[in-house]
């Protein structure tokens, strides 16, 4: 499916996948933490991150071999080669020990615009945390249920949105909920854009 979208993916998708920017402020990452997107796509997002926190390392796992050389050319005409690594991999899988020989645990783990779009999102999530120590965050921006939003566009934007196979997944946060009623973090979630978009943090305790 990227084979050929991947060349326009950037300029189209900045219209519709709104919140990004906001999700790369709120990671304020420090000095040598590790970073991991997963869905890295075009390593748009990557790019940003290391730009805005110069001290820190990135990581891109992508499903898509596609991707992948549009993420490694795009990051080959910044400075960023030594602060940025992808790798292939699938998102309720990856080893981040053993893909970027890491001897650290990951700091925190990205997803943007993903979980909507892959089905086992559950175990994309509990892996995460799996990789993540005490302390360790998840950070995702995604589809919100747009209750804010007139009704036509909603049900314009679904519609549209299911023709990619992108669905708004409120199951997704209530998963996130129920975890911290289970004692295992806190989370803090932002609205966006009238429930357009949303930024959820959860930090592992």
């Amino acid at each position: 499916m990227y084979r050929w979208t991947r060349h326009i993916y950037d300029a189209s998708r900045k219209y519709f996948l709104l919140g990004r920017d906001e999700l790369i402020h709120k990671l304020m990452c420090k000095d040598g933490e590790h970073v991991c997107e997963i869905g890295c796509g075009t390593a748009r997002n990557l790019i940003k991150m290391a730009q805005l926190y110069p001290q820190a390392s990135f990581y891109g796992i992508d499903v898509s071999d596609e991707m992948l050389k549009t993420a490694q050319k795009s990051i080959g005409n910044t400075r960023l080669t030594t602060q940025i690594m992808l790798k292939q991999g699938f998102a309720e899988s990856f080893d981040s020990k053993a893909l970027f020989d890491l001897e650290e645990p990951l700091t925190k783990v990205v997803f943007s615009y993903c979980l909507s779009i892959i089905p086992p999102w559950k175990e994309a999530v509990e892996h995460a945390l799996v990789c993540l120590p005490k302390g360790g965050e998840i950070h995702i921006v995604d589809f919100g249920g747009m209750d804010g939003l007139p009704k036509w566009f909603q049900k314009l934007m679904f519609w549209w949105l299911s023709l990619f196979h992108v669905y708004h997944k409120p199951e997704i946060l209530e998963h996130l909920k129920a975890l911290v009623e289970g004692q295992k973090g806190t989370l803090n979630v932002t609205s966006l854009y009238g429930g357009y978009a949303y930024v959820a943090v959860f930090k592992k305790t």
